[in-house]
């Protein structure tokens, strides 16, 4: 079971459980139908068969990160939405470090490059990142 993500724990999550958990946040955030998605809106999202979808919907309910049975909707356990609010905020910041540190202005760039690398950004990498941030917008 995975733990509460601090201090680095989300990095013990496989990066495929994390992309999975994203999605479900982004879909969910969306519909603002109380969290729930379906199997079919996760595959259309990550451009897969809903066949593929279920096998990793049941290694999520393993370790406690979505509320599922199979033929019903999804939604995020409070630890499941925990990492994946954490992996959106993460996004954000590197969003803005690309673009206004680096200065790289390609929007897609930046996109993708975020969507990479916040898998590996654990918490004291994210307040390091965020106190960085701070200091040099704020000069």
């Amino acid at each position: 079971m995975v733990k509460e993500p601090e201090n680095g724990d989300i990095l013990d999550l496989p990066e495929s459980y994390q992309r999975y958990l994203d999605e479900i946040y982004s879909i969910a955030s969306k519909k603002k139908k109380g969290g729930w998605v379906s199997n079919k809106e996760i595959a259309d999202a990550l451009a897969i068969k809903p066949a593929s979808v279920s096998g990793m919907l049941n290694n999520l309910k393993k370790e406690g990160l979505i509320q599922w049975e199979r033929r019903k909707s999804i939604r995020l356990t409070k630890l499941g939405k925990e990492v994946a609010e954490h992996l959106n905020e993460v996004h954000a910041l590197l969003n803005d470090f690309f673009e206004k540190v680096l200065k790289i202005t390609d929007k897609k760039v930046i996109n993708d490059l975020s969507c990479q690398i916040e898998h590996h950004i654990s918490q004291d990498v994210k307040d390091s990142i965020i106190k960085f941030l701070d200091k040099y917008l704020n000069q």
